[in-house]
């Protein structure tokens, strides 16, 4: 159309363009409706304000904005608003019917572009989404591990404990002594089970200078004849490598405890400059049990603790009738 000079109508046609920008992504159906209003009124009047440029914002607002059938739904009205303008426009000297089809063009790729950045938002949603809920399984999983690898070991000492009381009533200094290491274990459960809800952090998990020495003292006391061995200085810092192979031994002797009790049992660790290794033989292990299943909390839960610290582990039955355990767990501050 002509261009015309600004008057008051203009100032009404230049407010229905701006003003709603301000509510566009609380309203975008709304504030399309009168920025639309507002353009063709603009272009109709001849007034070729620079406000124009509020339509492809608000039209790029309701692409991202909204639902797929209402976003539809607002495209298609804008189209027919565009072509009403377009068929008045052709009543007088116009422009060019290239310029129309130019203005055409420009607005579905706004339109395609808001389309793409919602798809994108909704793609990367979707992918946090996913990792906020691998990150909280695994997170149940590690702490689900952390209470077996606690619970287990000082509950079957406990139980070894409690049994063989029973067979020393007639030995009521054995029998205090007995009791009196029931009590100890019990304390101590409640100590690590304390660190462990306190915290819920593996470097908590294991006690830090002679945490392997008092596992094996609670093992030999619940009857379970151990030898220990115990070479190098622990890597400083050692990372998560101290915990797991603490936790590495401790399921081994409430293997041992539980599936071959009073078979000769040896743990060996040895502190290497950038590695932990431990070896853990029993003589006898009684049940294949010792080897995988269960509720995979186990030695296939420590496993897969093992390998993401790129370490590797290996357990089961050996040719004499044994069971033996190993792993090397990289020390140090990459793990």
């Amino acid at each position: 159309m002509p261009a015309r000079p600004y008057d008051a109508l203009a100032i009404v046609a230049i407010a229905l363009q701006c003003a709603p920008l301000l509510v566009c992504r609380r309203w975008p159906v709304a504030c399309f409706a009168l920025v639309a209003l507002g353009f063709a009124l603009d272009q109709l009047r001849g007034y070729h304000s620079f406000a124009g440029t509020a339509l492809p914002i608000a039209l790029l607002n309701v692409s991202l904005l909204l639902e797929r059938r209402r976003r539809v739904t607002a495209g298609l009205c804008s189209l027919a608003l565009v072509s009403l303008v377009i068929a008045f426009s052709l009543l007088g000297p116009g422009e060019p019917m290239v310029e129309f089809v130019m203005f055409y063009l420009a607005l579905v790729l706004v339109w395609g572009i808001g389309v793409g950045l919602r798809a994108t938002r909704l793609a990367e949603a979707e992918r946090r989404r996913r990792v906020a809920e691998e990150t909280r399984t695994a997170e149940r999983t590690r702490i689900a591990r952390e209470l077996h690898d606690v619970v287990t070991h000082h509950v079957t000492a406990m139980v070894m404990q409690a049994e063989a009381a029973r067979y020393l009533t007639a030995a009521p200094e054995r029998l205090e002594q007995n009791l009196t290491a029931v009590a100890d274990t019990g304390r101590r459960a409640i100590t690590d089970l304390r660190h462990l809800l306190d915290v819920l952090s593996p470097d908590h998990g294991m006690p830090a200078a002679d945490g392997f020495s008092t596992l094996v003292e609670q093992t030999r006391r619940a009857g379970q004849p151990v030898e220990y061995t115990e070479k190098g200085t622990p890597a400083d810092p050692a990372g998560n490598a101290g915990p797991v192979a603490y936790r590495v031994v401790q399921e081994a002797l409430t293997n041992a405890l539980k599936y071959a009790h009073g078979s000769r049992t040896s743990v060996q660790v040895h502190h290497g400059e950038k590695e932990i290794t431990v070896e853990i033989d029993t003589e006898d292990s009684g049940s294949v049990v010792m080897a995988s299943g269960g509720s995979g909390r186990g030695l296939d839960g420590l496993h897969e603790r093992v390998e993401v610290l790129g370490g590797d582990f290996s357990a089961g039955k050996r040719e004499d009738g044994g069971f033996s355990v190993r792993a090397r767990i990289p020390a140090g501050s990459a793990s």
